[in-house]
């Protein structure tokens, strides 16, 4: 993918990069995304993986934006299944200001038909604490002249399926999870719990929201996590209005999987950065 900025070097490694979108498909509903490694340099994203060529590491992805995929690859479609649609949208940054350890940006969704569906206020920090290191994402969506609903398969009828927002997907084959309502996939998929800690062989990752949303959570086939969006039914998004996304990740290396309850609490007790503008 296109570098963007580098937000963090922890012994020349980079732990955090930026990608701007610039050479995804449009199949593929290009967008800004990042990708992460723990210190060591184990990689804990992944980034267009065989299985979901559109999984981009740790972006903002929404499969149904009235009608427009910002998911990429199949959109799910009532009484049809998963269907190949020419609907996808691109996330176009307007402005980026990076530093070593931040980045803030305004990006325009835009469809198709080159209408401009929302407009997006991203901020990124990382941030260190004993061994440990922490993505803090938080995005506000705008609606412009017109109401904006976004769904998800399940509302559109595929059961499970509410996929959908801050979307974080891993290289593990495997992993273990569990949040505050227990351990085991099944527990998580669907928590409303606060925090979510997901442990592999090969590293640790801690992930909080504030948001209040329900995990969307596989730990088969695929290994990835995200807070989501639109679950029992839609979301409006009305002229004018907004909704606020957040995430926070700490990464640890399999050797540190011991302090994953600390980095929890750590990642809870963390003032939020400076509030999005409005």
């Amino acid at each position: 993918m296109s570098a963007g900025a580098t937000l963090r070097l922890v012994d020349g490694t980079i732990i955090a990069q930026l990608n701007t979108g610039s050479d995804v498909e449009p199949s593929l509903s290009p967008r800004p995304s990042l990708t992460a490694t723990t210190r060591a340099g184990v990689p804990v994203t992944d980034v267009s993986p065989a299985d979901h060529a559109h999984h981009l590491g740790a972006s903002l992805a929404l499969p149904d934006v009235d009608g427009v995929s910002f998911w990429g690859g199949r959109t799910y479609v009532r009484d049809r299944g998963s269907t190949m649609l020419d609907n996808h949208g691109r996330q176009v940054e307007r402005s980026v200001d990076s530093r070593d350890d931040s980045s803030a940006s305004l990006l325009d969704w835009v469809a198709p038909d080159g209408t401009t569906l929302l407009t997006e206020q991203r901020d990124l920090a990382v941030t260190e604490r004993d061994g440990a290191w922490a993505l803090e994402w938080r995005s506000r969506l705008l609606a412009g002249a017109a109401d904006v609903t976004l769904g998800s398969p399940q509302t559109n009828g595929r059961d499970g399926a509410f996929y959908g927002g801050l979307f974080w997907r891993t290289p593990f084959a495997e992993a273990e999870v569990r949040t505050a309502d227990g351990v085991g996939v099944t527990r998580a998929h669907g928590s409303r719990s606060p925090w979510l800690i997901l442990e592999s062989a090969h590293a640790t990752l801690v992930a909080v929201t504030r948001t209040g949303m329900p995990w969307f959570v596989r730990t088969e086939g695929y290994v990835g996590f995200g807070p989501a969006v639109a679950v029992s039914e839609r979301r409006r998004i009305p002229s004018g209005g907004t909704l606020d996304l957040d995430l926070s990740v700490g990464v640890l290396d399999a050797a540190d999987a011991a302090q994953a309850d600390d980095v929890r609490d750590w990642l809870l007790d963390a003032r939020l950065p400076q509030e999005v503008a409005s």
